[in-house]
């Protein structure tokens, strides 16, 4: 199982899919991830994910993998092997990659999904899944935003978070800097997520799928189509 959240999580309107998540979590221990709060209070993102996820019944570790060292840790990564469960928080979408990329951690969290694990990731989380992720370009054109790559893991693929807020604002720069690949618009407190071999749209929000110039977009409970099935090897194999 893998989902991609639009962000605002551990709050209300997640019930959905996180109920789904914890629902699928495999054995071993469940982690919440907080790379990408690295630079913006990473205690109190994993504070927030265990209480939200301790109502859902579902008690969560820290993997605390904050920046590179953390990520080519070998406890780490056998502490990440082992996983059932595995949520990226959100935060900064560059930092995620940075830390995260080609890393021992990566790809035993990899691992474990491939073999069973359930994996989320929420806005910058989120986005880092992808092929691309979105990151703020420079001034003076600072409200715009610039592909890098980004984890792979759904091929093809730059998230924009928030849709409903403000990621709807990034579709023109995202296609002028990626033409051909195709945009995934989430709501907040709403996921696309992988389940049985299909993508479905669940939470209170929308999910968008955007290719060239044609727009669709799926309510909750809806298959979504439009977007490549997850990948099962990892770029650098």
């Amino acid at each position: 199982m893998l989902a991609l959240v639009g962000g605002n999580e551990f709050n209300p309107g997640n019930e959905e899919q996180d109920r789904v998540l914890a629902k699928g979590a495999g054995s071993g221990p469940a982690f919440v991830v907080p790379t990408a709060a690295a630079r913006q209070g990473p205690d109190r993102a994993v504070a927030h994910a265990q209480s939200w996820f301790h109502e859902l019944g579902l008690d969560l570790e820290e993997l605390p993998v904050l920046k590179r060292l953390d990520a080519n840790s070998k406890d780490l990564a056998a502490r990440a092997r082992s996983g059932g469960f595995f949520y990226l928080v959100g935060g900064d979408p560059g930092l995620v990659v940075q830390v995260l990329a080609s890393s021992r951690v990566w790809s035993a969290i990899f691992e474990a999904w491939r073999e069973g694990s359930a994996l989320a990731g929420s806005s910058a989380g989120a986005m880092a899944l992808c092929s691309h992720t979105l990151i703020r370009a420079s001034w003076p054109n600072r409200f715009n935003r610039r592909p890098t790559d980004a984890l792979g893991l759904v091929p093809d693929t730059a998230l924009l978070p928030h849709f409903d807020t403000f990621g709807h604002r990034w579709i023109e720069s995202a296609q002028l800097a990626l033409p051909g690949t195709t945009l995934l618009g989430i709501d907040e407190r709403s996921a696309a997520v992988w389940k049985d071999d299909e993508w479905q749209a669940m939470g209170p929000g929308s999910v968008t799928v955007i290719k060239a110039k044609k727009v669709q977009t799926f309510a909750s409970g809806q298959v979504v189509t439009g977007l490549r099935s997850p990948a099962r090897m990892l770029r650098s194999q």
